[in-house]
């Protein structure tokens, strides 16, 4: 399942950055595959890093929020999902993360994830 929901996201990603952005898309799945494996740190070196190549991205705002969340930054996470969101408001695993944040619920954000 991680391995199918890291190629959705480079194809979204490589499709809303144009090809240019390939580096974003590797950073991003590489951040998200991170999180799977509970290396937050990597996860939000990794991702940061993708959101400023892709700064339009909500799956990469979501994912950094989430890795956020699980290093112990929720004011960051927070800062993340509200991004997320800005930029889709039709991103559901973000909504569902934000809303879950600012409902003092920060583990129901991290089990929002796909």
């Amino acid at each position: 399942m991680v391995v199918s929901r890291t190629w959705a996201l480079l194809a979204v990603l490589v499709l809303a950055t144009g090809c240019a952005s390939f580096e974003a898309s590797r950073l991003a799945a590489s951040g998200s595959q991170a999180i799977g494996r509970g290396q937050y740190a990597r996860a939000v070196e990794d991702l940061e890093r993708a959101a400023t190549l892709a700064p339009r991205a909500a799956p990469v705002q979501n994912d950094l929020g989430v890795a956020y969340l699980a290093a112990g930054r929720p004011g960051d996470a927070l800062r993340a999902f509200e991004r997320a969101v800005a930029l889709d408001c039709s991103h559901e695993p973000s909504q569902q993360n934000l809303r879950a944040l600012r409902q003092g619920r920060p583990g129901g954000a991290l089990a929002a994830q796909p």
